[in-house]
Formats: structure tokens, C-alpha cells, sequence
């Protein structure tokens, strides 16, 4: 969706999200507000979390789905609606469908995680998987609209779909009245837009900020152009805000009422999923670890009582495998190293015998013997290890070169 000027762009007011809010009643869950210890600690003030990771189909994305679906004039309906998504909207749009009995197809990339396909078909939906990125996937949406006469269902680029949305703003104040900054993460736009409609019409004080990944920042360059800038290429794991161009109606509501947009590393973003998992019990997917990024990265400079709002719980399971030994290398508990020694019998057993002395847990071992960089009797042994954070990495490698083994990385 595109508008000719700024001027045209629709407007979206405190009275529709409260619309949207009682639309709602029944369908969308209100889903819990948990304090965080750990987090409090690190910066200096109560923090609590939003858990949308809870919600129905795990996400925020019914919310705005279904208020956009309901809005549909009964010939509308008829016709059906069709969406495009690698995996929350897909599913938040399938749901809302059935349950407004409204025919729905859902095309996806054809690498799509298995899991949120199976479960975008469970809701009721027809997935028809085209295109290998979700820009190819859009536009088979599009044409599919154009050519059958249904609905296209925008992720974010809609007033309807932002009322939804700001739903989760009107919770917060509610389930936390004496909040000072409510941190959420930022694709498209649609939910941290929609927060921003209804908290500043009523606490006008609370600061708002929006995150973003680093390898997939579009808003900062678009707000300081004025204007929706396209990015090329965006890149995270964070596929929930991998999003290229801000939509140009949430794009003016965030330019006007969201305090700052920050970003954060994907080291950052791996850590904060690991937190979530370890410290609070939550499964939550990159995108919605986004805020807990932020607190991490810059933890001294938030005004508590602060409000995280995890948007996202659906991750798939080999990524969810991938990130947390990544999240768990980047807060130092996790060792790769390189070591050279001499290839006789028991050479390996001894070099483990060390590595047990030093209470490091053992996850692989790899040989090279072939390399024309290795002396005639040497072998390179590559360890993967499980470590209890840096200062005992730094143990581990001083147990290393004392037992006199020469480490190469």
C-alpha cells in the first residue's frame, strides 16, 4: 500500500484502538505482564515483561489481523482475503480468518520453517508456498488479489491493522499504570505505531522506543530522509523485523510519536533470546527478544519502570539451536579452539584429561591430519567446549598452554 503525499496518509486515533480493543473481547488473549529480576538489576530500575510470546498463534499479529479482517464489508468477505508471510502473519491471518468464517490463502516462501507452515494450514488457511524471499512471495499475493478479486491482508501498512496492534499499548498502561519507557521491537512499523497511538494519548510522558536490527535498520534512515527509504538486503536472524521499507501510514505515527529508535547487534539479539529461555522461561523468537537486546546493550540509559514487550514466540527449532550456541559464545560460555599436538596413542585422552581438570564440558572434537601446514607427526584437534562464562574461558586456555600444548586459536 502507498499514499501520493503525507497528507493523504490516514489517520489512526486513541477512539479506534479502543474500538479494536473491544472488537477483541474474546479473541485475543490478554496476555501477562512479568517482572524480571535479572534485568532490574542490570538497569537500575523495574523492569517487566509484555509476554505477546503467549498470545494465540504466539504472537501479536492476530490483534491487527483480526480487526482488519472484521472491517470487511460482507462482499469483502465473500471474495476472501490473502496474505503474504514467512511465518507470524501468516498465521495471525489464518486464525482471524476462521474464526470470522472468511476464506483465506497464505503464500509463503518456499523455504518457510516447516512448524509455522504446518500451523498456518492448522488455522484454516490454503498456504501456497512461491518465490524464495518474501518480496517474490508478496508479489504472488498481489497478483493472486488482483487476479481473484480478495483481499490483501497488509502485515503492517494498514490503519486497521495498526488499531489492532495498539491494543497491547492499552494493556500495558493498564497492567502496569506507573511505567516510564516501553521498549519494542520495529519491522514495518504497524505495532510500535499502534503503541504509540494509544500511549501518548494518555500518558504523553512515557518515553517509547523502537529497535531495530542493525543488519536491517530502515527506520533511522528513513527518519532522518523525512520519508520511507528502502534498504537493500537486510539481514538478521531477527526475520520477525527483517523488514526493508517502513510502511508509509505507521512510518508518520513513529516519526511523530515514537521517542528514538535504536539497534542492536546480532550478538545482542542472540543473548537476549538466551535470557529470556534461562532467566524467565520464555520461548521467544529473535524479533521479540529485540527489546531485551537493547537493555543489554545499553542498560544505564532507560527510565524504569521500563516495560519490554516480547512480540514473538514462534521460532523455529533448528534456528533456535543455532542462536542459542551463538547466544552462548557471545556471553562467553561457549569456547572454539585450535590446538596442535603430537598424533601418538593417547595423545587425545591426555589433552581431554586437562580439559576435565578444567571443567570444561566437552561438545565436539575434530581431527585434521592432512593439512601440508602440519609437521609429519603433528595433528590439529579443533574442541568445542561448554564454559561457565570469560573468566573461566580464560582459565581454560591458561590450563591449555601450561599442560604445553601450542594453541592456535
Amino acid at each position: 500500500m502507498s499514499y501520493s503525499t503525507a497528507d493523504s496518509l490516514p489517520r489512526v486515533t486513541l477512539d479506534d484502538v479502543r474500538g479494536a480493543q473491544k472488537m477483541l473481547t474474546g479473541v485475543a488473549r490478554t496476555t501477562a505482564m512479568e517482572g524480571s529480576r535479572y534485568l532490574s538489576q542490570l538497569v537500575g530500575a523495574p523492569v517487566h515483561f509484555k509476554c505477546e510470546n503467549l498470545q494465540r498463534t504466539g504472537s501479536f499479529k492476530l490483534r491487527g489481523a483480526y480487526v482488519r479482517i472484521a472491517g470487511l464489508l460482507p462482499e469483502e468477505r465473500a471474495a476472501g482475503v490473502v496474505a503474504a508471510s514467512a511465518g507470524n502473519h501468516a498465521q495471525g491471518v489464518a486464525l482471524a480468518s476462521s474464526l470470522l468464517g472468511v476464506r483465506s490463502t497464505v503464500f509463503m516462501p518456499t523455504g518457510a520453517p516447516l512448524p509455522k507452515v504446518a500451523a498456518t494450514r492448522d488455522y484454516g488457511a490454503e498456504v501456497r508456498l512461491h518465490g524464495q524471499v518474501v518480496d517474490e512471495t508478496l508479489a504472488a499475493a498481489q497478483e493472486y488479489a488482483a487476479e481473484t478479486g480478495a483481499v490483501f491482508i497488509h502485515p503492517f501498512d494498514h490503519p486497521d491493522i495498526i488499531a489492532g496492534q495498539g491494543t497491547v499499548g492499552l494493556e500495558i498502561l493498564e497492567q502496569c499504570p506507573e511505567v516510564r519507557t516501553i521498549v519494542v521491537g520495529i519491522g514495518g512499523g504497524g505495532l510500535a505505531a499502534g503503541i504509540a497511538v494509544a500511549v501518548k494519548a494518555l500518558r504523553p510522558d512515557v518515553r517509547i522506543i523502537g529497535v531495530q536490527a542493525a543488519g536491517a535498520a530502515a527506520y533511522p534512515l528513513s527518519l532522518a530522509a523525512g520519508r520511507p527509504v528502502a534498504i537493500d538486503n537486510p539481514s538478521t536472524m531477527a526475520d520477525g523485523i527483517k523488514v526493508g521499507r517502513p510502511g508509509d501510514v505507521p512510518f508518520r505515527i513513529v516519526e511523530e510519536l515514537v521517542d528514538e529508535v535504536r539497534t542492536v547487534s546480532e550478538s545482542h539479539l542472540s543473548s537476549a533470546l538466551l535470557l529470556c529461555l534461562e532467566r524467565a522461561k520464555l520461548v521467544v523468537e529473535p524479533a521479540g527478544a529485540s527489546p531485551v537486546a537493547a537493555l543489554l546493550s545499553e542498560p544505564g540509559t532507560f527510565e524504569g519502570p521500563v516495560v519490554a514487550l516480547l512480540s514473538g514466540g514462534n521460532v523455529d527449532p533448528l534456528l533456535m539451536q543455532r542462536i542459542l550456541r551463538h547466544g552462548m559464545a557471545a556471553s562467553g560460555r561457549y569456547l572454539a579452539v585450535t590446538l596442535r599436538l603430537t598424533d601418538r596413542p593417547g595423545a587425545l585422552a591426555t589433552l581431554l584429561g586437562v580439559l576435565s581438570v578444567a571443567d570444561a564440558n566437552v561438545l565436539d572434537v575434530s581431527h585434521v591430519r592432512t593439512d601440508p601446514r602440519l609437521g609429519l607427526t603433528e595433528v590439529e584437534v579443533e574442541l568445542h567446549l561448554e564454559t561457565k562464562g570469560p573468566e573461566h574461558c580464560a582459565e581454560v586456555g591458561r590450563a591449555l598452554r601450561e599442560a604445553g600444548y601450542r594453541v592456535i586459536d
